[in-house]
C-alpha cells in the first residue's frame, strides 16, 4: 500500500513538471537551431518561389552559419514539394516556399490532394505578394473597369486569355465574372508568351498580366490597363488604379508566397525563423529584387498567415467550384 502511494505521488509530481520540461526542451532546441543544413523546398527552377528562396536562403546562412539547400521539385500544382514538407520531421530543418496555387487552388483543382493545407503545416511568415493587371485590347472602347462591366453587359460575353486553367488570371476572371455578373469566356493559352500574343493581337479582348509584362506592353501602346487586382496600388506599376479605386473592391486576387514548416514544429523555432526572415525582408536590396519580380516584400506573424490562408480557402473554394475548374 505504502509503495503504491509512493508511486502515485511520483506520477503526480512528474505530470506537474512535464509541461515545464517540454517548454524548456523546445526552448533549448531553438537556442541550438539550426544544427545542420536546412532544406527549403521550392516549386520550380527559375520560378518566383525559386528566386525568393535564393534571396532568403543565403541571408539566413549569413545569420545562422548553416547552408540553406533549395530543393526544387516540379509537379502540377506544387503538390510534390508540399507533400514532402508535410511528411518531414517537424524540427525546422525542412520548410517550403509555398504559394497560393499549392496551398489554396490545388485543394479544389485536384481530385485528390495528399495533404491538408491547414492541418499538415505550421505557418511561419508571409514573404511576398504580387498582383495582376487587368488589361484590354485597344479595340475595346472602355477606359476603366466600370465601363468594361457596362460594355460586357451590353455586348455579351467578352473573351479573356490566361496562361492556362487554374492560373491566377483564370481565377481572377471567374471572380470578376461571378461577383459583378458579366459574361466572360475563358481562353486558355499554353504559357505566358502565347497569352501575351493573344491580347496584343486582339485574339482576345481582355487579359490579366503580371505587372512586369503589363508594363512592357503598356509602353508600346499594345494594351490598355484598367486596374490592378489588389486593394492598393502595386509599387511595380504605381500609376495603375487599385481595384478599390476602380470601384470593384471584390476584384482582389493576389499571388502570395509564404514559408511553411511541417505541422507541430516547435513554436520557439518558428519564432526564430519568423524574426530572421522579417529582418531580411526589411533590407533594401531584398525589397529591390522582389520589386523587380513585380511583387512587394511582406512579412507577417504566424497567426496572420494562418488567418490569411483560412480566408483564401474560404474565398476561392466557391469560385472554383461554381466555375467547374479542374486541373488538366
Amino acid at each position: 500500500m505504502r509503495k503504491s502511494l509512493k508511486c502515485l505521488i511520483i506520477a503526480i509530481q512528474f505530470l506537474a513538471v512535464a509541461p515545464y520540461v517540454k517548454v524548456a526542451s523546445a526552448a533549448s532546441n531553438a537556442e541550438h537551431y539550426p544544427n545542420r543544413p536546412i532544406r527549403l523546398m521550392g516549386l520550380s527552377v527559375g520560378g518566383t518561389t525559386d528566386v525568393l528562396s535564393r534571396v532568403i536562403g543565403p541571408r539566413l546562412t549569413e545569420k545562422w552559419g548553416q547552408p540553406i539547400v533549395v530543393d526544387n521539385r516540379f509537379s502540377a500544382g506544387g503538390i510534390l514539394p508540399a507533400e514532402t514538407t508535410a511528411r518531414a520531421t517537424p524540427d525546422g530543418h525542412t520548410m517550403i516556399m509555398g504559394n497560393a496555387i499549392a496551398f489554396v487552388s490545388a485543394l479544389y483543382l485536384f481530385k485528390y490532394l495528399p495533404y491538408d493545407p491547414e492541418k499538415d503545416f505550421t505557418p511561419i511568415t508571409m514573404v511576398a505578394t504580387t498582383t495582376n493587371v487587368l488589361v484590354v485590347h485597344p479595340s475595346v472602347p472602355v477606359g476603366n473597369v466600370k465601363e468594361l462591366i457596362a460594355y460586357a453587359k451590353q455586348k455579351g460575353p467578352l473573351t479573356y486569355g490566361t496562361v492556362g486553367p487554374g492560373s491566377l488570371g483564370h481565377l481572377t476572371g471567374e471572380l470578376l465574372k461571378q461577383t459583378v455578373d458579366i459574361g466572360l469566356t475563358h481562353v486558355p493559352y499554353r504559357g505566358g508568351g502565347a497569352a501575351v500574343t493573344g491580347i496584343i493581337s486582339g485574339e482576345v479582348q481582355v487579359s490579366f498580366l503580371s505587372p512586369i509584362t503589363a508594363h512592357a506592353q503598356l509602353k508600346s501602346g499594345k494594351v490598355r490597363a484598367l486596374a490592378v487586382t489588389s486593394k492598393s496600388r502595386s509599387p511595380a506599376v504605381p500609376d495603375i488604379p487599385s481595384a478599390v479605386e476602380a470601384g470593384v473592391p471584390e476584384m482582389e486576387a493576389l499571388l502570395w508566397f509564404a514559408l511553411f514548416a511541417p505541422a507541430h514544429t516547435p513554436r520557439p523555432i518558428v519564432t526564430k525563423i519568423n524574426n530572421a526572415v522579417a529582418e531580411i525582408l526589411q533590407r533594401d536590396d531584398v525589397k529591390r529584387v522582389i520589386l523587380q519580380l513585380g511583387g512587394e516584400a511582406r512579412s507577417s506573424t504566424p497567426e496572420q498567415l494562418r488567418a490569411w490562408l483560412k480566408s483564401e480557402l474560404a474565398k476561392w473554394g466557391p469560385i472554383i467550384r461554381n466555375a467547374g475548374i479542374k486541373a488538366n
